[in-house]
């Protein structure tokens, strides 16, 4: 192997751009394939009773697992299974209501090979993804959905570039066609990512993050300002809320209020003074169910840094924007 030693950047970047042109060139050889075999593999994929198992050996292998990955969490249940593994146990995985897609860009993958009469023999619809019409795996399948590419990126003509990239394509093609089809919605999609801010975002609420119960700064009408102020301290959260004896709101305090009436009176009398006669009445509140990014809305729209859980009236919880900043909603 030689060693190219160079001080031009140009080299590099017009290597570069020239693999991209050959990819992009590659990509756009894939629209005569989207064609009848293509619309056959959607609707029996999309009617399938049971998963989808993606196979691939190499680099195809690789692109399948993204591929099995991306099916999954569109809607269509689908995994990876390595045809070296299922050669060795790993194929009582399949069972005659799956379907399989071995992918290949020779189509003669030997370990693929030996696994097609054991498919055909539980009746497992086989789809092929070759760049070979005419190899033994596209001639097997019940579909075959062809890849082929005019050249690889690879200046000798040998690492899988171009046509891993078209596999790829394809494969997300096929699942966001399934995806369109199933009227898969965000909310779907959250559902098979909970633990990311997508998740977050589409499926918290208001009642997961919420304090509740004695974690409620909470006080009753009568209490005179200076209590209310030793409570609402004692919670950390800048506010308190007022509550009649049967758990009914009347309204909020919150440090902002507290500067307002020392503002209109400097020496007032805390003691001597009910806080439902300085509180804000009402307080802005949201139902049960309440998205948090949503609730993190209203709270941005009213400048407000917190924000009360109710049904009719009565209070159930309350969401300080702390709460919501150590989530990843935002």
């Amino acid at each position: 192997m030689t060693s190219l030693v160079t001080n031009n950047p140009c080299h590099f970047q017009q290597t570069g751009k020239t693999v991209l042109q050959i990819v992009r060139h590659g990509l756009q050889q894939l629209d005569q394939y989207i064609n009848e075999d293509f619309t056959r593999a959607c609707k029996i994929i999309y009617h399938c009773q049971g998963k989808v198992i993606v196979m691939g050996v190499g680099k195809s292998g690789h692109i399948g697992k993204k591929i099995a990955s991306t099916l999954a969490s569109t809607g269509t249940p689908a995994f990876f299974v390595h045809p070296t593994e299922a050669n060795h146990g790993d194929l009582g995985m399949v069972c005659g209501n799956d379907i399989v897609i071995a992918i290949s860009n020779s189509g003669e993958a030997s370990e693929i090979l030996t696994l097609i009469p054991v498919l055909k023999r539980r009746h497992v619809i086989l789809i092929c993804i070759t760049s070979r019409p005419e190899s033994t795996m596209a001639c097997a399948a019940e579909i075959h959905i062809c890849v082929k590419v005019p050249q690889e990126a690879c200046s000798l003509g040998l690492a899988p570039t171009s046509s891993t990239t078209a596999t790829l394509v394809m494969g997300d093609a096929l699942a966001i066609a399934l995806l369109n089809a199933r009227g898969f919605t965000q909310e779907d999609f959250a559902l098979s990512h909970p633990g990311g801010a997508l998740g977050n975002k589409l499926l918290l609420r208001v009642e997961d993050i919420m304090h509740a119960g004695n974690d409620i700064p909470q006080i009753q009408p009568d209490a005179s300002l200076g209590q209310a102020l030793l409570h609402m301290t004692s919670k950390k959260m800048g506010v308190i809320v007022i509550c009649s004896v049967e758990g009914i709101i009347q309204g909020i305090f919150t440090d902002g209020d507290l500067r307002r009436v020392l503002n209109l009176d400097i020496s007032i009398d805390v003691q001597n003074i009910r806080i439902d006669s300085v509180m804000t009445r009402f307080g802005i509140r949201v139902q049960p169910g309440t998205l948090v990014v949503d609730a993190m809305n209203i709270m941005k729209s009213k400048h407000i840094t917190c924000i009360l859980i109710s049904s009719n009236d009565q209070l159930l919880g309350l969401v300080h924007i702390h709460d919501i900043l150590h989530t990843s909603v935002i």
